[in-house]
């Protein structure tokens, strides 16, 4: 038993020596991180009607947000399905995979090998040679820190893929909603095209009567087919926008609608209030609620750690290559005492010259946090922008719909007292048909006002971070 003791004490000094260098490898040559100042202003700009907002901004899950239980089945599927939001998920994983690698080449790489031969000698007899062992190859004894800096960066890259995940996600939700909605103003657009249609007919019939009788003129009759046909063209544009419409609906679904969304198609409404209220908050905010912010901070901490990498190949890199077996002429003498043996092979290689190839990976290392830096704060100013483009156009919105709403009342109004004085003989034929166009106009201007409105809404619930948890999803331990 003590003999095996003493066989095996080779073995326990390489783990001791990679515990130690496990110790060792703390030294790292990683830059300290520093996140770059927002180069954005402290609060909204005055025309985003926003300035001056101290409200911290909801942590609403999209669940929470849109009321609608049509709307929230119609994103449940899309979630399910959506191809593009499948590719980003399976990129996380891809990145996690990558990240496992890199993990892996802190630890060495043990493997069991046997080896048997059997040579013819001169004298026509067999010579038997036996080899069983185990062994690490080229495990780098990581004293500068490249490998950490690698592993570093594949975790940073691996959290930077998970954030692009959760901006595919929510610009999928932000998507699926406005298209549900576009989707629904086609088919009141529809309807009040249908019903124009109808009326519009019946006029030209009348007309047709009144010419055929000597009281309405040829200018009369053409102005009614005039009304009628433009008519048409606008249901045919309207036709083929639904179709469309509803075409890229179902492909971000990935599966045709239900049965729930078809039935609601019949009486469309937008008039229903479909979102819950959320606060805007800070600009500073959204540098933890945007995952594209995150991401791209991720990115930079990724930059940050190649550069520890490059700066690492400057120094020596040791590598150790070593077997522990057992060899024998005999298969049944293999692991008898006396036929084992320990071959450990060190190898240390120490840059001299090498056409500054060393130094300018460095410094493409360092080219590329600049850039990464450059980038983080460009998606800074693009959150800025879109936030305060939501709330100026929610606000102007808001008082355009008030406005439609006003001039469709109007428009109503005039085209009632005009029918009855047309009736009367007190308004001319022209008067009628052009009440009748304004009418046609206000009813359209209104469906698509309302409709913009309730997409203002989307798009600021999106800009915002789509009403996520400000923190990450990942909870990944290093």
């Amino acid at each position: 038993m003590s003999n095996n003791l003493k066989t095996f004490r080779p073995l326990a000094l390489v783990i001791a020596s990679q515990a130690t260098t496990l110790l060792i490898a703390s030294c790292s040559l990683i830059p300290s991180y520093e996140r770059p100042a927002a180069p954005v202003a402290n609060e909204w700009p005055a025309s985003s009607n926003a300035a001056g907002s101290t409200t911290p901004a909801a942590n609403l899950t999209w669940q929470d947000y849109f009321a609608d239980p049509t709307l929230r089945q119609l994103i449940g599927t899309a979630l399910a399905n959506n191809r593009d939001l499948r590719v980003a998920t399976l990129a996380i994983e891809q990145a996690r995979a990558q990240l496992g690698i890199r993990r892996a080449d802190q630890f060495p790489t043990v493997n069991l090998g046997a080896t048997g031969t059997r040579t013819t000698n001169g004298s026509g007899g067999l010579n038997s040679a036996y080899s069983a062992g185990i062994g690490v190859t080229a495990y780098e004894l990581d004293f500068f820190g490249r490998v950490a800096s690698l592993k570093e960066q594949a975790l940073a890259q691996y959290l930077a893929s998970a954030e692009a995940a959760q901006t595919t996600q929510i610009s999928l939700i932000a998507t699926v909603a406005q298209s549900w909605l576009a989707l629904l103003a086609d088919e009141e657009l529809l309807s009040v095209s249908h019903q124009t249609l109808d009326s519009r007919a019946e006029s030209l019939k009348l007309t047709e009567l009144k010419l055929k009788h000597g009281a309405a003129s040829e200018l009369d009759l053409r102005l009614a087919q005039t009304l009628l046909e433009a008519t048409r063209v606008a249901l045919a544009q309207q036709l083929r926008q639904r179709a469309l419409d509803e075409n890229a609906l179902v492909l971000l679904l990935g599966k045709p609608l239900g049965e729930t969304a078809q039935a609601q198609l019949v009486q469309p409404s937008l008039n229903q209030p479909a979102f819950a209220d959320l606060p805007v908050g800070l600009p500073s905010d959204l540098l933890n609620r945007r995952p594209d912010i995150r991401q791209a901070e991720q990115n930079l901490i990724a930059s940050n750690a190649n550069i520890g990498a490059a700066r690492a190949a400057f120094f020596p890199r040791i590598s150790l290559t070593a077997s522990l077996g057992s060899a024998s002429s005999d298969l049944s003498g293999l692991f008898k005492n006396g036929s084992w043996g320990w071959i450990p092979t060190p190898q240390l290689v120490l840059p001299i010259f090498d056409g500054g190839r060393n130094q300018a990976n460095l410094d493409a290392s360092k080219i590329g946090r600049d850039m990464a830096i450059a980038q983080y704060e460009k998606s800074i100013q693009n959150a800025f922008r879109e936030v305060a483009d939501a709330l100026a156009t929610r606000h102007t919105l808001g008082q355009q719909l008030q406005a439609t709403q006003a001039l469709l009342a109007a428009e109503s109004e005039r085209t009632r007292l005009t029918k009855l004085r047309f009736d009367n003989g007190a308004a001319s034929q022209l008067d009628w048909l052009d009440a009748q166009r304004s009418l046609f106009a206000a009813q359209q201007s209104a469906v698509q006002i309302r409709l913009a409105v309730s997409q203002s809404q989307i798009a600021l619930f999106k800009v915002l971070g789509g009403g996520m948890e400000t923190k990450s999803p990942l909870q990944t331990t290093k």
